[in-house]
């Protein structure tokens, strides 16, 4: 069903979508596995094939309401942060948390995790989410809160990516904007510099007289490195465009401060898929100048490389070039502050892949212990880095597809870090769920999904179906 971006749905439709749904869930025969049938995913695991039909979702797909006053939004499961971002604008208001791709879905960052620049002061998306209409694998639609009669599967659904149920709606806190935000890029030689300044933002939340509101971070180098600072504006003497000729990560080694509109700044990762768009040359100005900027957007180039993944086309013609095969090293891990500069480091000197962004974040809930999140266990009270890269290494000759991937886990884990789960995963089964709250997960499982109608996490994040 065609829809305008950002469209306010209404309560009449979504419950028509949502009855839709469950009486779909209701007719696959009990015992056959359920899953979502979905034309679009970031996800960047490969899934075996399924001859089950999957559920279709494409009728959750907007903004229910927004409540401008009291600063939320219902939204259903299946909304892209694109067209959520479009209707809150509307309001003066966006998310908490944006994470950087525009076809992520609010589910889908919620059920997985998300992050962006907001997260140092408001967590990741699931923080901010106050209720959730939560579909089980017995066709009920159940509302947990963080205090309700479902609080336990509240608080296991952040990173069950969707193995306790798909969330039809969820009800989001919203912050205001301001027309522009102020970026400044400070520059580092040294990691241990660049680390230090870092944290002392983080305890200051200003940096030279100024707020700071947005913090993140690109590593070029072990001898390059910047953080860059983002502070609301309501004025800007000029503001920069990032969505056609202009790459902007380059930006940042070409002008100590910028602005952008505060819509640009949301998506200004979208445009070049951080950096990663440089497989597809894309940063050549004679290749970008030919294409028109609608196709200039990650989920183009998410298409490309489900493609690739399906038929190996590229790897074939490298083949016969006579080059080496290559691992997909794609991972968003976490780290501690205080070992983020010696796994960066660790990564530089082992791992042939740059640039690396950083992003720091804290957990945001102060009301439920140390660990209100079972299943993706960080601390309340520590500072932690976001630290991603996305790209792929040589197999070298005696090697085997996986070994990188099995080191960099490894090496997360020595230096107290967790490993999100969107991508390629090898844990063994009983170190997997020592890692990732087995305990909790199994016993909202047995409650939630008695029958298993939804293939538990380890399956979905290691086995890939």
């Amino acid at each position: 069903m065609a829809h305008e971006q950002g469209q306010i749905v209404g309560w009449q439709s979504h419950r028509a979508a949502v009855a839709d749904l469950q009486r779909q869930l209701s007719d696959i025969p009990q015992g056959a596995p359920v899953r979502l049938a979905k034309k679009t995913s970031n996800l960047f695991r490969p899934r075996e094939a399924n001859s089950v039909p999957g559920l279709d979702v494409s009728r959750l797909h907007g903004v229910i309401e927004v409540d401008a006053q009291a600063q939320t939004a219902d939204v259903q499961g299946m909304t892209t942060y694109e067209d959520l971002v479009d209707a809150t604008l509307r309001f003066g208001l966006m998310p908490y948390v944006v994470p950087q791709l525009r076809t992520i879905t609010l589910g889908g960052a919620v059920t997985g995790l998300g992050i962006e620049s907001s997260s140092f002061r408001n967590g990741l998306p699931h923080e901010s989410v106050l209720e959730m209409d939560i579909l089980t694998g017995d066709a009920e639609i159940l509302t947990a809160t963080p205090d309700n009669e479902h609080a336990d599967l509240f608080r296991a659904f952040p990173n069950s990516y969707g193995s306790l149920g798909y969330s039809v709606r969820l009800k989001i806190k919203l912050e205001p904007v301001q027309p522009f935000v102020h970026l400044r890029h400070l520059r580092f030689t040294d990691l241990a510099g660049l680390t230090a300044a870092m944290g002392t933002i983080l305890d200051e939340r200003t940096y030279d007289g100024e707020s700071v509101d947005f913090l993140d971070g690109v590593v070029f180098s072990g001898e390059e490195s910047y953080l860059v600072l983002g502070s609301w504006a309501a004025q800007a003497p000029y503001v920069s465009d990032y969505t056609g000729r202009q790459i902007y990560y380059r930006s940042l080694q070409q002008r100590t401060e910028d602005y952008l509109s505060v819509h640009d700044y949301i998506w200004r990762w979208d445009t070049d898929w951080f950096w990663c768009n440089r497989a597809f040359g894309l940063q050549r100005p004679a290749i970008r100048r030919l294409v028109p900027k609608r196709y200039l957007r990650s989920d183009v180039y998410g298409k490309v490389i489900r493609w690739e993944n399906r038929h190996g086309f590229f790897a074939a013609v490298d083949a016969r070039r006579g080059k080496l095969p290559r691992e997909r090293v794609i991972q968003d891990v976490e780290l501690p502050l205080g070992r983020t500069q010696e796994f960066v480091q660790w990564f530089l000197d082992n791992v042939p892949i740059e640039p690396i962004w950083l992003c720091p974040l804290a957990v945001r809930d102060a009301d439920h212990g140390p660990q209100p999140w079972p299943l993706y266990p960080l601390q309340r009270g520590e500072n932690y880095v976001n630290v991603g890269f996305w790209s792929t290494v040589e197999i070298a000759p005696g090697a085997a597809d996986g070994d990188v991937n099995r080191e960099i886990e490894r090496i997360v884990h020595e230096f107290d870090g967790h490993k999100s789960l969107y991508s390629d995963a090898y844990y063994d089964e009983d170190a997997f769920w020592a890692l990732y709250g087995g305990d909790t997960y199994h016993q909202v499982k047995k409650q939630y999904d008695p029958d298993g109608r939804l293939p538990d996490l380890y399956t979905k994040a290691v086995k890939r179906r």
